[in-house]
């Protein structure tokens, strides 16, 4: 499998040395520490960035002008100090993913596979939040649960406001293992493959 290039923007000299502990054979990582490495990296035809959130001089979450910055690339916003609040500004502003930027090497590498194949990566707790705030905002579709069974519809309903897979066993006085069965029919008669894809599809938004 080729090397995926990932710009690696941060002015930490020690972020940036746990950072380039990348598996060299998945990755080619280079360092950026400007908004103007951006550029160039879209430039040059490549799309993934892992972004030290605490870089001198970036503008704030809710600055319009991320839309056209990220325009063609997918990123990633590695923060020393991660919140909820922070992750869904950032977020908003069109990254793919929020992590905390000390995560381990490898868990960061499964971070970046996520997003370069298109998906986005969000915590456990951001996630949950997010699930809620759909739920709380927006109606349940009528016809999202067609072709599920009745133990089914009633996972993914949980699933779908951010409820735990052990939360949701609790609830229905299953197994862990069975929910997550009940998730994988699920995601496969739906056609999605993540909570978040869940929820928007029992809201009717895709």
């Amino acid at each position: 499998m080729q090397a995926v290039p990932v710009l690696l923007m941060t002015h930490d000299d020690a972020l940036w040395q746990h950072w380039r502990q990348l598996d060299q054979a998945a990755w080619l990582p280079a360092r950026g520490q400007t908004l103007q490495d951006l550029a160039r990296w879209r430039e040059q035809g490549r799309e993934l960035v892992l972004l030290d959130a605490g870089l001198p001089r970036l503008p704030a979450w809710n600055d319009p002008e991320w839309a056209s910055r990220l325009q063609g690339l997918k990123l990633v916003v590695g923060s020393m100090r991660t919140s909820d609040d922070e992750g869904k500004q950032a977020l908003a502003a069109s990254a793919s993913g929020y992590v905390h930027a000390y995560s381990p090497v490898q868990s960061l590498e499964t971070v970046l596979k996520t997003v370069a194949a298109g998906n986005v990566w969000l915590g456990p707790t951001l996630l949950a939040r997010l699930l809620r705030d759909i739920d709380q905002r927006m109606p349940q579709r009528g016809d999202w649960d067609k072709g599920l069974t009745v133990r089914e519809k009633e996972v993914a309903q949980r699933a779908a406001i951010g409820h735990s897979n052990q939360a949701i066993a609790d609830a229905l006085n299953i197994t862990e293992r069975t929910v997550r069965a009940h998730l994988s029919a699920i995601f496969e008669k739906l056609g999605v493959n993540d909570r978040l894809l869940l929820a928007l599809k029992v809201h009717g938004v895709n």
